[in-house]
C-alpha cells in the first residue's frame, strides 16, 4: 500500500563475476565514473544504484532503483556513453560470453524489503 501521492520504485538486485586479477583496477575506475555516465543513469531513472564487491572471490552485488526498471535499461542501452562505458568495462567480468555487462547480469529476485 502506497500513500497519495508516493512514487512506487521498483528495486534491482543483479549479480556479476568480477576477474579476481581485474579487482583493483575496477575499484579504481569507479572511483572517477565519467560524469557524462552518472548523469545518463540518472536521466534513464536509476535510482540509489550501488555496487558492493566481495574481494575474496570477485563476486559483485548491483543494486538500483526506478520507477520502470525495465525502461531505465532499455534507456540506457542505446545511449553513445553506455555504448563506450560498457565497451571499456567487459574485460573486467568472466562469464559474459561475448555480450556487454549490462546484458550479462543475473537479475536477483527480490524476497523481502523493509521500508
Amino acid at each position: 500500500m502506497s500513500r497519495e501521492g508516493e512514487t512506487i520504485l521498483e528495486r534491482v538486485g543483479f549479480r556479476l563475476q568480477l576477474k579476481l586479477a581485474t579487482i583493483e583496477e575496477y575499484v579504481l575506475v569507479h572511483e572517477n565514473v565519467w560524469p557524462e555516465m552518472t548523469a545518463a543513469l540518472s536521466q534513464a531513472g536509476w535510482r540509489n544504484y550501488s555496487l558492493f564487491l566481495d574481494r575474496t572471490d570477485g563476486s559483485l552485488f548491483g543494486y538500483f532503483e526506478s520507477s520502470d526498471a525495465q525502461a531505465s535499461i532499455e534507456a540506457m542501452k542505446g545511449l553513445e556513453v553506455n555504448v563506450r562505458w560498457q565497451r571499456e568495462m567487459a574485460h573486467f567480468f568472466d562469464g559474459l560470453n561475448g555480450r556487454n555487462p549490462d546484458d550479462g547480469f543475473l537479475t536477483l529476485e527480490n524476497v523481502f524489503f523493509l521500508a
